[in-house]
């Protein structure tokens, strides 16, 4: 566990005592067992649970060879979603990519640039896509269960028209590639009449639990990462939470109970603060799968995020002396892919003399281990999660270590983590400011 993603917990002990968690091992054993059962609420979508390890390794190849040929026959490639439907894989792409990927040249970079939409309602974003698009070859992956959810549905029709007009039919059917409901669906429907590639969205696999089914794979792997590393770095995270229960030796549900302990004890926000600009989608997607699974029945951790150290410049007061209801978790990496060290210069005029041999890597630790010292000292608890390196198995075993202790988490917190209830409420008001059909006031 320590060679992948380590926990630590010792500037929490101020406000967390051992009583505290060892309290909670009987609740997390009855949640962990309802989880396995399949007895929890929501069970209906626990097919996250144990997918790694049944993910067939065929299924990976499938996967692989259409973005070999996406890789081989196009120049851009868009991926079309909202939330869970496109999070995920932002969040692995930007991970494992060069920092600056579309800018580089097409050698360098191995394969198509790549683009999301249908994730606002913007048509100055829409507009500068389709700019960028016009003089590539292009593929589409549009990512709905229903296929009519309304920004990845605007963005599909509008780039689909596009697209309608810079391919004939038989081309256009090799550039469109569909990941939708296995059976039903306005999208489902549209791919089996236009004869386009079709990947399943599993039917007990909720949205913001999707990113190690095909949702997340197809554009991970397009982006060139390694699916079947990625896919057994979860398998080994699966393993051992579903192996050991006990808090002194299951990190995951230690940081899922610490979570627990500090939300009765006032603390309502969990700042998640990525020290390393390659995660910073990351904690996107985790603030997606936090807030949506628990954030209901007037409860809830309120999920934020930062990316440090740049945000400590302009949150970081706020941290340091604000109210005191947050505290943080910190993300990082142990070792760049990169080695980069800091020289002398002659006349030390900016006065960094005194850093020359060390490494970036070495002063970003420094920051980090300055910054949890300081919050502590100014009353804000903290944790941090270290990840050994960038590597497509790392990534794998962080995206299942949060989908595991959240689904904890928000069972010890007595609500359903599996559902999204008030997310329909916006949905409906809009629906009924734009007159659309059956949404007229009063129904």
């Amino acid at each position: 566990m320590a060679n992948i993603l380590e926990l630590r917990t010792e500037n929490i002990k101020k406000f967390v005592a051992d009583q505290d968690i060892v309290t909670l091992q009987p609740e997390v054993d009855r949640c962990h067992q309802d989880l396995e059962s399949g007895r929890k609420e929501g069970a209906e979508y626990l097919g996250w649970l144990h997918l790694p390890s049944q993910t067939a390794p065929d299924h990976l190849k499938e996967i692989e060879q259409s973005a070999k040929w996406i890789r081989d026959n196009c120049e851009a490639f868009v991926s079309v979603g909202i939330g869970g439907s496109y999070l995920g894989a932002k969040a692995a792409i930007d991970f494992g990519s060069h920092a600056f990927l579309n800018q580089r040249s097409s050698i360098a970079r191995g394969g198509p640039e790549i683009y999301f939409a249908g994730q606002n309602i913007s048509s100055d974003y829409l507009h500068d896509l389709l700019e960028i698009l016009e003089d590539k070859k292009v593929c589409l992956n549009v990512v709905s269960k229903s296929g009519t959810t309304t920004e990845p549905a605007i963005a599909f029709r509008l780039l689909k028209q596009f697209m309608e007009k810079k391919y004939g039919s038989d081309e256009l059917r090799k550039r469109i590639f569909v990941t939708t409901d296995p059976e039903r669906g306005a999208l489902k429907q549209l791919a089996g009449e236009e004869g386009y590639r079709c990947f399943v969205i599993p039917d007990n696999v909720g949205g913001r639990y999707s990113v190690l089914t095909p949702v997340g794979l197809l554009p991970i792997a397009v982006a060139g990462m390694d699916i079947g590393e990625l896919i057994a770095g979860a398998r080994e995270c699966e393993n051992l939470a579903t192996r050991h229960t006990g808090l002194d030796s299951n990190p995951v549900y230690r940081y899922a109970v610490i979570r627990n302990v500090l939300y009765q004890k006032g603390k309502t926000i969990e700042l998640m603060a990525a020290f390393h600009p390659a995660l910073q989608t990351v904690v996107e997607w985790w603030r997606q799968l936090a807030g949506e699974s628990e954030g209901k029945e007037a409860k809830g951790i309120f999920p934020a995020t930062a990316e440090y150290t740049a945000d400590l410049h302009s949150l970081g007061q706020w941290v340091q002396e604000g109210n005191r209801i947050l505290y943080e978790t910190f993300l990082r990496v142990a070792s760049s892919g990169h080695f980069m060290e800091i020289s002398e210069s002659p006349g030390n005029q900016d006065g960094l003399n005194y850093l020359t041999g060390r490494s970036l890597d070495e002063v970003n630790e420094k920051a980090w281990q300055g910054t949890a010292r300081a919050h502590l000292e100014g009353g804000v608890p903290n944790m941090t999660l270290t990840m050994k390196d960038r590597s497509a198995y790392s990534l794998g075993y962080l995206f299942y270590f949060f989908q595991r202790a959240v689904a904890m988490s928000g069972s010890l917190m007595g609500v359903n983590p599996f559902d999204q209830p008030g997310v329909e409420f916006y949905k409906k008001n809009m629906f009924q400011l734009l007159n659309k059909p059956g949404y007229e006031k009063g129904k």
